[in-house]
């Protein structure tokens, strides 16, 4: 994908990055492959007008990976994709997307353990030469079917019919997601770190305060809750007890607590950048601490906010929404990246940081979601803060080794490639060894 140089008028340029921050600071309940899944039964559901009788979920091999080992949500510990999805079919509200499940009482709990228990009522399987995200849902009842297709986002209801006529969508779209590669947001293409940078410092935030806000408080919040309570391995927790007078270790700790609730089953609310609640934790709680250090105003703090999820965006876009690479690599880089800025860093310095973060943690693979999350949340912070602090005094990797290119942009798209073609191979052989097709 290549950056777009059409230029943009200082209106146009706010709209456009204000935009984006209000279609990706959206709220999510939980892990949200699982949510995904079950937002696409309860839609479902829904479109079939009762309790369906059985369910046949088809998933990409990374939704797959990513719900296997985490908890649903709201659900008293189940996991897997039966559990989101007989859930979301039984108890969700679709109308609530991301958080499909906050209203599910005792007595779906009930009856979806009862169907669980019962053979052949929700068949899943994996869905071959489609997008890295993709779902479909198909809801069976007296003698009616419905049927649900997300793709390419975690909310993109590629379509929805009843009985094979689309009331949403299209057949014909869904089908075209057969054999075709997840696709890049259009808005994203115009990204670049200088016109990020540009709206940080000079644009008009206000159309995108109201999300940048909430993404403070309930990041903030479910961090609180993770440093407070056993939530998972306790990274968070771990790190806090070692070094809780220096900021670098609290900026990873505060992330890694919100992961640790998370990942776990805490029915908190997050906000997510990029489709992920690790995400958008990870892009938020270092930025939040780095600002008390440096005394940053309230004002300084959502627009450094802002560049975090921006640029964590940025280098999102090259990879999709779901790969073999572990996206809080790519959140960190918009952390270090807003620390840098923040700490009156130049434009080059603030490139730098991205450039050394990608090239010290550039290609942690992702196995999952699950506990381990939060550790890797920790090194991707890490990694972020000492780019910062080798960017600050005006050291960094340079062109040539590895993927390191000659601009921040080209080593951007470089780390990029390697994660949306590079890594295929390896994202089909950790599903293999995660679902017990490969023995080693």
């Amino acid at each position: 994908m290549a950056t777009s140089t059409v230029l943009l008028t200082d209106t146009e340029r706010d709209q456009l990055l204000c935009d984006i921050l209000n279609r990706e600071l959206v709220c999510a309940l939980g892990c949200t492959e699982p949510i995904a899944v079950a937002y696409a039964a309860a839609l479902a559901r829904e479109t079939l007008g009762v309790e369906p009788e059985r369910l046949r979920v088809a998933c990409s091999g990374n939704i797959i990976k990513n719900v296997k080992s985490v908890a649903v949500p709201n659900s008293g510990g189940m996991h897997g994709i039966e559990a989101a999805a007989l859930l979301g079919a039984i108890g969700g509200d679709a109308s609530s997307a991301l958080e499909v499940l906050e209203s599910v009482g005792e007595g779906d709990l009930a009856r979806t353990r009862e169907l669980l228990a019962t053979p052949g009522v929700c068949e899943v399987s994996l869905a071959e030469h489609v997008p890295n995200l993709y779902i479909q849902v198909v809801a069976q009842a007296d003698e009616h079917t419905a049927e649900v297709v997300i793709a390419e986002h975690h909310t993109n209801i590629v379509v929805r019919a009843l009985d094979g006529v689309a009331q949403e969508g299209s057949l014909e779209a869904a089908q075209r997601c057969i054999d075709v590669a997840d696709t890049v947001h259009e808005q994203d293409s115009q990204l670049s770190l200088d016109l990020i940078m540009d709206f940080a410092r000079y644009g008009d935030i206000s159309a995108a305060r109201e999300a940048l806000e909430r993404q403070i408080r309930l990041n903030t919040a479910i961090s609180d809750e993770g440093l407070t309570n056993p939530w998972g391995a306790q990274v968070g927790k771990t790190l806090l007890a070692s070094r809780s007078e220096d900021a670098s270790c609290r900026a990873r700790a505060r992330a890694a607590a919100g992961s640790d609730a998370r990942m776990n089953g805490c029915s908190m609310p997050v906000v997510i950048v990029c489709g992920s609640g690790n995400q958008g934790i990870t892009a938020c709680m270092p930025v939040v601490e780095y600002a008390r250090k440096l005394g940053v105003s309230h004002d300084g703090l959502l627009r450094a906010l802002a560049l975090s999820d921006l640029v964590a965006v940025h280098v999102k876009s090259y990879i999709g929404a779901l790969s073999a690479f572990c996206g809080v690599v790519t959140a960190a880089c918009g952390a270090g990246a807003a620390i840098t800025w923040m700490a009156g860093g130049t434009r080059e310095q603030v490139g730098a940081t991205v450039v050394n973060t990608l090239g010290n943690v550039g290609g942690i693979v992702c196995d999952g979601a699950k506990s381990s999350c939060a550790a890797k949340i920790s090194a991707a912070v890490d990694a972020a803060i000492l780019g910062h602090d080798m960017a600050m005094v005006g050291r960094s990797f340079h062109a040539g080794e590895g993927l390191v290119q000659e601009t921040v942009e080209e080593t951007i798209a470089s780390m990029g490639y390697v994660g949306r073609v590079g890594m295929q191979p390896t994202d089909v052989e950790i599903l293999n060894l995660m679902i017990g097709k490969t023995r080693v």
